[in-house]
């Protein structure tokens, strides 16, 4: 496995592998790398065959973090990352720095953004209004920097890749956006990062996520008409903070091909929902 550092040495490689016919799969990451980034890399390479080349990216991107999100405490451990990379088959681990990544700085004299306007408003686009501009932002540079055939996101995120789909469509990227599924843990919790500021009673707690969704398919499941969205919320609301250090930032039920919100829920619907665990933001999804 080769480690690269900076932009113009990743679009060297990328643009002789091009000139080679060399199928490009790529992985971006914030690093931090666990089980679920794993599945990525193995969805990657299963979809460039054994003879294509796996880029996994790891660069926590300021521009997707607001002023009072975790931007500096994200956790990082490159040693690591680097390991698993190496183990799980990645031939080129990209690591740019900020410097590499915004040469102009990230104040004033950077003033190109990508903003997709209507996939992004809802959800994440509602809670943290600055977070899609930045997410397209860095992948479109990504894909610019890597060039790559097939991108891998997970399906934990379920908004940003439908954002990241549109994005893809909409300004005519020659890349094919896969989604995995969500890798959880044998309670339900699905494997984040963020995972590893929890304590171990919220560790505990954080199993509402998962129980409320399941809950919510429950229900819908055994209606027989739809359910109104606003009873089904208050509901999962109920029983998510009755532990005593979960909050509910929002919970969404939605069409899985719009992202409209539904008014009423049947089978078939998605439902996403954020939830602070002490001082932790989580997200999961799930379709009902």
């Amino acid at each position: 496995m080769r480690m690269v550092t900076s932009v113009a040495a990743m679009q060297r490689l990328a643009a002789q592998w091009k000139r080679s016919g060399v199928p490009i799969g790529f992985v971006p990451t914030m690093g931090y790398l666990h089980q679920g980034h794993v599945s990525l890399v193995s969805k990657a390479r299963q979809s460039v065959g054994k003879l294509g080349a796996i880029v996994l990216s790891i660069y926590v991107n300021p521009t997707q973090f607001a002023p009072t999100e975790d931007l500096a405490q994200y956790p990082r451990d490159l040693p690591r990352d680097k390991k698993l990379c190496r183990d799980a088959g990645v031939d080129v681990l990209f690591v740019p720095n900020d410097r590499q990544m915004y040469p102009a700085g990230k104040g004033a004299d950077f003033s190109t953004f990508v903003v997709e306007e209507d996939l992004s408003r809802g959800m994440e686009g509602a809670s943290r209004p600055t977070h899609f501009r930045g997410v397209t932002t860095v992948v479109a540079k990504l894909f610019n920097i890597v060039r790559p055939d097939v991108a891998v996101f997970g399906a934990k995120d379920f908004q940003q890749g439908a954002v990241v789909k549109r994005m893809v469509r909409d300004l005519n990227f020659g890349v094919r956006v896969l989604i995995a599924a969500t890798v959880r843990a044998a309670d339900g919790r699905a494997l984040s990062s963020r995972n590893q500021y929890l304590t171990p009673e919220q560790h505990e707690q954080a199993v509402a996520l998962w129980q409320a969704i399941g809950q919510a398919r429950a229900a819908v499941r055994a209606a027989k008409a739809p359910i109104p969205a606003s009873r089904l919320k208050s509901e999962l609301k109920w029983l998510i903070e009755t532990r005593p250090a979960a909050r509910v930032d929002y919970i969404e039920f939605f069409d899985p091909a719009t992202l409209q919100p539904l008014a009423g829920v049947t089978r078939g619907a998605h439902v996403a929902l954020a939830v602070f665990v002490g001082k932790t933001r989580l997200i999961d999804n799930a379709r009902l």
